[in-house]
């Protein structure tokens, strides 16, 4: 059985559309949601699917080795950020394999402070042609790992960023669990 946990900052959709995927896995299992903010709705959704819970604070994640380390005794293979919005430290990526998905196709508008509608705001401004997404390998760098799969969407002329996010949430919703359960097969884990 491989231990997942899941990083998010916000509402959670994304997690929790990942928790579904792998509910009934039979070698998969999502062993925690980890959230920045105390308040963040991915910590509900994740207590309403049965996922255990927790909190964390910028001095728990960034220069301690304590989240490390518990996230090692409970056997997490490998760290999901889905929709979670700091740099994870070098320790972390060091430690654990991590995933993250980025609502645009990197190396674009990618890096620090690129995140959510801000990306859709950028693409629809610059009248770009196509966006999608990127779910990659997690470096020491915001956005510059190693990409696993990228795919596509057509942006169009009349296209808000509140449009063009909806449909890259369809993306994700539908390719991010499928790269996950990917890459794990690719790399023998499952």
């Amino acid at each position: 059985m491989k231990n997942i946990a899941i990083f998010a900052s916000g509402a959670g959709s994304n997690a929790e559309n990942i928790i579904r995927y792998f509910q009934n896995h039979p070698n998969v299992h999502i062993d925690s949601v980890w959230s920045n903010k105390k308040d963040a709705y991915v910590l509900q959704r994740a207590a309403n699917l049965g996922v255990e819970s927790r909190y964390f604070t910028r001095e728990q994640f960034i220069g301690s080795d304590q989240m490390i380390a518990e996230l090692q005794l409970r056997n997490i293979e490998l760290v999901v950020l889905a929709g979670f919005l700091w740099l994870v430290p070098p320790e972390f990526v060091d430690a654990f394999t991590v995933i993250n998905i980025h609502p645009a196709l990197l190396p674009a508008y990618g890096g620090k402070g690129m995140y959510g509608l801000i990306v859709h705001e950028s693409v629809v401004r610059n009248r770009e042609k196509e966006s999608g997404i990127t779910i990659h390998l997690v470096n020491k760098e915001y956005d510059k790992g190693e990409h696993l799969l990228q795919v596509k969407c057509p942006v169009f002329p009349d296209d808000t960023s509140e449009t063009l996010a909806a449909r890259i949430h369809e993306l994700e919703y539908k390719f991010f669990p499928k790269a996950i359960e990917d890459y794990l097969i690719r790399n023998k884990s499952l």
